[in-house]
């Protein structure tokens, strides 16, 4: 069985099992490695991936549930030559250590801004709550998705 969606943007295909974790698809079927797998219960938010412009699990999701939808991955946020302006922020912001969870806490981010994108501080807190980090760089992140979603007002 063939399950067709868009992946970054890109139409592609693949004839895994309906049931493979996306996931696995993500990281062993394209190659795209930015999607970390951490505790595979939805406690840790590594693995978080847009599913039509919204944050989701991709450790628990089956490939058949993206059929015909859009899933895009930190490495479809931006580029090195223009990244997305919560990537330019988090650099700026040194926001980041061992960088195990940041692209689950950018994919969140990600989605808060575009549901909301003039947060405070208490928001942001509040949306990636659910993605653990344990080197300390929190209100570094805070500070840097603050700082995107200043960029990105100033662009609109």
């Amino acid at each position: 069985m063939t399950t067709a969606f868009a992946l970054n943007g890109e139409p592609v295909a693949t004839e895994l099992p309906p049931e493979t974790p996306l996931i696995h698809v993500l990281r062993d079927g394209f190659g795209l490695f930015g999607t970390r797998w951490g505790c595979g219960a939805e406690a840790c938010g590594a693995c978080l991936v847009l599913l039509d412009g919204r944050a989701v699990h991709s450790c628990t999701l089956a490939l058949d549930a993206v059929a015909g939808r859009g899933v895009r991955t930190v490495e479809g946020l931006g580029t090195p030559a223009a990244p997305h302006p919560l990537q330019a922020a988090f650099l700026e912001e040194q926001a980041g250590q061992c960088g195990y969870c940041l692209s689950g806490i950018l994919v969140r981010a990600a989605a808060l801004l575009a549901e909301n994108p003039d947060p405070d501080a208490a928001a942001v807190r509040a949306a990636l709550d659910g993605n653990l980090c344990r080197c300390g760089a929190h209100n570094r992140i805070v500070r840097a998705v603050l700082r995107a979603a200043a960029a990105m007002r100033a662009a609109a």
